[in-house]
């Protein structure tokens, strides 16, 4: 049974610009392929863009930004300027272990934004979604952070 993996973020183009007059090689370097930086030539929004697609490359990955480095994300446009995603490292064994495949990315920005929205089939679930809530149900109840669940009373676990 496939499934799609969704991911999206936001992010104020003045915290990347902030970051980049602060520590301007560190944070390319570090984020950012040696294309990527090419082909963004410093251009904030461009590079603001690319931050946030693998922000939400990474939320489709379902992992944040553990075991997946920045570079592991490569996202450059194709002849025609759609966006593509390229994954490596991390990010590619993460993909092959969920099954994800159909890499789908949008990216946008105005003055003051960027953001991305990356869509995926995915053809492995990691986790049965009612195994995964109950897991959280006895975090929660052993912090004494919920005593009580009656949304999920009745409910297989």
């Amino acid at each position: 049974m496939s499934t799609h993996a969704v991911g999206i973020d936001l992010i104020e183009i003045d915290r990347v610009a902030a970051v980049l007059a602060k520590h301007p090689e560190r944070f390319i370097q570090r984020v950012f392929t040696s294309a990527e930086a090419a082909f963004c030539r410093g251009r904030v929004p461009e590079l603001a863009a690319r931050f946030s697609a693998k922000e939400a490359m990474m939320k489709a990955l379902g992992t944040g930004a553990r075991s997946v480095a920045w570079r592991d994300i490569e996202v450059l446009p194709d002849r025609r300027g759609k966006p593509v995603v390229y994954l490596y490292g991390g990010a590619r064994r993460r993909a092959d272990a969920i099954g994800l495949d159909a890499i789908d990315i949008s990216l946008t920005h105005l003055a003051s934004f960027a953001m991305a929205v990356v869509v995926c089939t995915q053809e492995r679930l990691e986790q049965d979604p009612m195994e995964g809530r109950a897991r959280l149900i006895a975090r929660l109840r052993e912090r004494g952070l919920l005593t009580d669940d009656p949304e999920g009373e009745g409910m297989n676990s």
